[in-house]
């Protein structure tokens, strides 16, 4: 018996000796051979990431308005869990169906949504419907939650809202191919936007720190703070205010003229920077899922390649004229012209009989042209000056997607009818804009730019653009006399084919175009592409723009009575609201001639209100308050800014948010456009004069005035124009 016990005491000692030596090694094992690997592990536990997420950068106009920003957005999701355990999923299907415009039966799915081990999901987000909504839906979704708990006394019906952010556009569809978008997933798609991801999304950073258990930090001295990098701020170089003159004239000619597309774009001749660019059809960069046509995306200005037709004869006039081989006064004989392998026409088969070379640049004579570009400069050198102007190349404006076009003319009739824009050639919208710009600002090709400055928020660094020059393509002196044969296409009221492209008062040149669309290997005549291109004033160009419209539904148009039109108008309000004065003034109207006097206004930023009063008196610079306030908090123009003879200087005593649009009766549409842009207020007007009535749109999200004028007397001014159009500028290959 003693000898079975101590036999049993043995064993049991031996064993628990034995798990003691295992455990004891295991300890060792753990505590000394893998204690890297623990100790690794242990960290990874107490250790806590947080992501610090970068804000993408702003997009502004040249004047800081805001194109593109961040702004507050909500994710609706719901707790299928709890919906389903409240007996729900009827209503809440119901309800935020109405509200977010979902498929009830998509939401009945969601509500009722189960994992692989099936049970209710507890959080379920609701795509693509209730995905970054904006404030105004989010409003609704939360009235319908607050209902919903209500009528069943609950605190909570499994209906959520997280805050985020999202890419906002607040001029909606305003410059929309330049900007590009940003889509709900962060994903910059196209325009800029996308070109300039990289910059604009700037970098996110972290936090890491140590905590127990409950997730609290326990210690400070293992903190790691990477801040995060916000992304760069992106000034363009285009004036929202153009941009939306732009718009609403193209707009309204679409709507009548029905084409396939249409494109203005409008430069600073002396920069070329961009001061608009717009395409119809458009989109809504907030609502870009909504868009069925993808064509609507498509940016022709810089995209698109067309046969650019009579526009194109400024560059055979320009290397005619620089080779001093255009003789205004030298006679042809129009209507026919045969060159190897082909005969080519005028537009009217049996021309004009003889004229004069100015008379047939005037009637957009193509005979005219093929004897200067074909004969005259001959093919190599017309061939060199197309190239030149920049045709078959990029102009490599800040935008994605930019086509070369063609310039390969072989044949003797193929490089004939490129003398007139015809053929073997292909340009986009945007080369034929750099090579007016040329002729307009003394014979200097420009790389064309839309970026005006970025700037790096977190040090300040601005890198600006300046004006890049690429060849001196014709001399000053002779780019001056392509303008004055230009400015008589447009001034001449009998046979200019751009008469319809006049502005009283300013010195326009330009040129109509009307392309025939190839089909088949054949000119199709009931399918043209019409445009007008030009610049303003001669003397000194302050804006070359295009009017291009592709297949307006009426084929007999023609680019002088559809395009010119739209340039007018475009033009006239660009130049106003400028401030460029009329350079042609009734005789004794001293007030408008006197426009040589100029002053510089002077910095009132330091001064009190009364002081900047007193500064101004003693300038004899008169001046307006705008708002009611007791302090000076800004003025207009800036400091150092060229100041005509009579013109305000406006003082800000509020923000400009808080100053009510002024009764504007009586005033010139300069003082009142100069008075409504220190406002931020866009503006539209119709007729000429002094503003007799003014009025605010109400169906826009920002505060718009149109004023309507007429000259003293009540009598308003009207162009009558000729009724009969010779479509001079129509092209035919014969």
């Amino acid at each position: 018996m003693i000898r079975r016990l101590r036999l049993r005491t043995l064993v049991i000692g031996g064993c628990i000796t034995f798990f003691f030596v295992v455990l004891m090694i295991r300890v060792f094992w753990l505590q000394v051979m893998e204690t890297e690997f623990w100790t690794a592990y242990a960290e990874q536990q107490w250790s806590r990431k947080q992501p610090l997420y970068a804000t993408r950068g702003t997009i502004t106009d040249r004047n800081g308005e805001v194109l593109a920003m961040m702004a507050h957005a909500y994710t609706v999701s719901v707790n299928p869990k709890l919906i389903n355990s409240l007996g729900l999923q009827e209503e809440v299907a119901e309800g935020l169906g109405e509200v977010l415009g979902k498929n009830k039966a998509d939401l009945i799915k969601l509500v009722n949504a189960k994992n692989k081990d099936g049970n209710f999901y507890v959080q379920r987000e609701v795509r693509y419907e209730g995905y970054r909504i904006d404030q105004d839906l989010r409003d609704q979704v939360e009235i319908f939650t607050r209902k919903l708990k209500d009528k069943h006394e609950l605190d909570d019906v499994g209906i959520y809202l997280t805050k985020e952010q999202k890419r906002f556009y607040p001029w909606k569809s305003l410059a929309a191919h330049v900007l590009g978008y940003v889509d709900r997933d962060g994903i910059a798609i196209s325009g800029l936007e996308s070109l300039y991801d990289e910059e604009l999304k700037g970098q996110d950073g972290s936090f890491e720190y140590k905590s127990d258990g409950r997730g609290i930090a326990v210690t400070k001295a293992d903190e790691i703070y990477n801040p995060a990098k916000n992304g760069k701020n992106i000034e363009l170089t285009i004036d929202h205010t153009i941009q939306y003159y732009i718009e609403e004239a193209m707009k309204e000619a679409f709507d009548e003229l029905k084409p396939i597309s249409m494109t203005v774009i409008a430069a600073d001749p002396k920069t070329m920077e961009i001061l608009g660019m717009a395409n119809l059809p458009t989109y809504n960069p907030n609502e870009y899922w909504l868009e069925n046509d993808l064509g609507n995306f498509y940016n022709h200005a810089i995209k698109s390649v067309y046969e650019p037709g009579s526009t194109f004869k400024i560059v055979t006039l320009a290397g005619a004229v620089q080779e001093d081989l255009f003789n205004p006064k030298a006679k042809y004989m129009s209507g026919s012209i045969r060159v190897p392998g082909q005969t080519l026409h005028d537009i009217k088969r049996s021309g004009w009989g003889k004229i004069d070379y100015l008379e047939g640049v005037m009637r957009s004579s193509n005979v005219a042209f093929v004897k200067l570009g074909y004969e005259m400069l001959g093919p190599e050198r017309l061939k060199q000056y197309v190239d030149n102007f920049g045709f078959g190349q990029k102009t490599g404006i800040e935008l994605p997607g930019e086509a070369a076009g063609v310039v390969s003319p072989e044949q003797p009739s193929e490089y004939a009818t490129m003398s007139y824009g015809h053929g073997k050639l292909m340009v986009t919208p945007l080369q034929q804009l750099a090579a007016v710009g040329a002729v307009a600002n003394g014979g200097m090709l420009l790389k064309p730019h839309i970026i005006k400055s970025i700037t790096d928020p977190q040090s300040g660094e601005v890198i600006k653009t300046q004006p890049e020059p690429v060849r001196q393509v014709i001399s000053a002196d002779k780019a001056k006399e392509v303008g004055e044969y230009l400015e008589q296409v447009v001034s001449n009221s009998e046979y200019g084919t751009g008469r319809r492209a006049y502005i009283e008062g300013y010195r326009v040149a330009g040129k109509t175009g009307t392309a025939v669309k190839p089909f088949k290997g054949k000119y199709d005549y009931t399918k043209q592409v019409v445009s007008f291109i030009g610049y303003a004033p001669v003397d000194d160009p302050k804006v070359v723009m295009l009017v291009l419209i592709d297949e307006p539904k009426d084929s007999d148009l023609g680019g002088g009575k559809a395009a010119a039109p739209v340039f007018k108008k475009i033009m006239n309000q660009i130049l106003q609201y400028m401030g460029v004065r009329k350079t042609i003034v009734a005789s004794g109207d001293s007030d408008l001639a006197q426009n040589t006097a100029m002053l510089r206004t002077p910095d009132l930023s330091k001064l009190s209100l009364q002081q900047a009063l007193t500064e101004l008196r003693n300038t004899d610079i008169p001046y307006a308050l705008l708002g009611n306030g007791k302090e000076l908090v800004s003025q207009f123009p800036k400091p150092g800014s060229s100041l005509m003879k009579g013109q305000q200087v406006y003082l800000l005593t509020e923000a400009v948010d808080h100053i009510e649009i002024p009764d504007l009766k009586g005033q010139s549409l300069r003082d009142a456009l100069e008075l409504l842009s220190v406002l931020n207020i866009y503006v539209t007007f119709e007729g000429e004069g002094f503003v007799v009535s003014q009025s605010v749109l109400e169906d826009s999200m920002n505060k718009q005035v149109k004023l309507v004028l007429e000259p003293p007397g009540g009598v308003r001014s009207e162009s009558v124009e000729d009724e009969e159009d010779s479509d001079a500028d129509r092209e035919e290959t014969g």
